[in-house]
């Protein structure tokens, strides 16, 4: 990747941050020129992570506005989470099956640097490993469908499920639910691993929840 291109994934995380932690509104409108003298870039990396925005659905272009901060409703919040949580609880599943011994040893150490980062209450490392085991995971379901599928849903979640490391009680939660991961995919256990995973998307969820913004859910009928 290019040094313009990983500037443009650093800004795209950033304002993903502030728009899932409540600092852009629904509806605000994301202005290039601001933005750069905000993140003190060009605006050719603010343009690039517009895009990369849209396409997580958090900023929509419309006519005569530009780039606005998009509206997401509780009931999109958990089709996203209900979905990535199947997904990745399949891939835990394959993974406790098919995971050689290397990937296996692989994943207990990558555990324990999580155990370290939450003991040093080291919430951005915290967040790295999080996001690393969750790859290994799904890498080890050796389903490259399966894989692909998981890997885009998992990029459109992420900002929210990074506001749940704003607070040092979820850090540990979350690690206390990866031993449970961890632990069944070890064993072989593919069916505690399927239910771990699946318990451990559902907490983030509602931790997520409680700190992104969102707007009411739609009545039906």
């Amino acid at each position: 990747m290019t040094g313009r291109g990983r500037m443009a994934d650093d800004v795209c995380r950033r304002i993903a941050d502030d728009i899932v932690l409540g600092r852009f509104m629904p509806g605000t409108r994301l202005e290039e020129i601001t933005l750069a003298e905000q993140f003190g870039v060009s605006r050719t990396p603010i343009r690039e992570a517009l895009k990369q925005l849209a396409i997580m659905g958090l900023v929509e272009c419309r006519p005569n506005r530009g780039s606005v901060v998009a509206s997401i409703t509780t009931e999109r919040l958990t089709h996203m989470f209900e979905a990535i949580g199947e997904l990745e609880a399949a891939c835990a599943r394959y993974a406790a099956l098919r995971m050689s011994e290397s990937e296996r040893q692989q994943l207990d150490a990558l555990h324990g640097e999580g155990r370290a980062a939450m003991q040093a209450r080291d919430m951005n490392r915290y967040d790295q490993h999080n996001g690393a085991l969750h790859a290994l995971i799904l890498q080890g379901s050796h389903n490259p469908v399966l894989i692909e599928t998981a890997q885009g849903l998992r990029h459109r979640v992420a900002p929210y499920r990074r506001t749940q490391f704003t607070r040092l009680d979820r850090v540990a939660a979350s690690y206390a639910e990866h031993c449970g991961i961890v632990e069944a995919i070890l064993a072989c256990d593919a069916v505690g691993a399927y239910r771990e995973m699946r318990a451990h998307v559902s907490s983030a969820h509602e931790a997520a929840a409680g700190l992104a913004p969102t707007v009411p859910m739609r009545a039906s009928g």
